[in-house]
């Protein structure tokens, strides 16, 4: 994931997760730049068909676990710009995958992670880091899923990070992000 890569392998155990984006804002003169995070659930018996749901800047989980915590229309502010909260140990039984992923706004011109200044992502149980890194590896792409939580059963939930890039509409991703890490 270009410099900062992040952490591959396995986390076991998870229960409260947060995953945040920060970049800079663009340049004077330049339109703003949008990042928005986006998760999408699966239940058990169709981990790699449609979501359940999506959880995004205009939409929120049924029943709470999944919140966006902050959002951000153009990278100001200090830290990390986008904020989300998965507390998966409250997720109910039938779901047994989250993909979770950074959507680039195309609007009013279309963008690349490549013009995106200071781009950043962490991913973090309490105050241990699981993941961070930048865009480097998905320059070329609009959107990226940045990791995947799974569970088999009522068993214990994993990381399973790693970037993924996607070139094309946003709308697209969303129908798409859970079928880009098919086995």
């Amino acid at each position: 994931m270009g410099k900062g890569t992040l952490v591959d392998g396995l986390s076991k155990g998870l229960r409260k997760v947060e995953i945040a984006v920060r970049w800079d804002p663009s340049p004077a003169g330049q339109p703003s730049t949008d990042l928005d995070l986006v998760a999408a659930t699966y239940t058990a018996g169709d981990p790699h068909g449609d979501a359940a749901y999506l959880v995004h800047f205009d939409s929120r989980s049924p029943d709470g676990t999944i919140t966006l915590n902050r959002d951000s229309k153009d990278g100001q502010g200090f830290g990390y710009d986008e904020v989300m909260t998965l507390e998966l140990d409250r997720l109910d039984v039938r779901y047994a995958r989250v993909v979770v992923g950074v959507v680039i706004q195309q609007r009013p011109a279309e963008r690349t992670f490549v013009s995106v200044r200071n781009p950043g992502l962490r991913i973090r149980e309490g105050y241990t880091v699981l993941a961070e890194g930048d865009f480097g590896d998905v320059l070329g792409a609009t959107a990226a899923t940045v990791a995947e939580f799974v569970r088999d059963g009522t068993g214990p939930w994993e990381l399973r990070s790693g970037l993924r890039g996607f070139e094309g509409d946003p709308v697209d991703f969303t129908r798409t992000m859970g079928a880009a890490r098919r086995p």
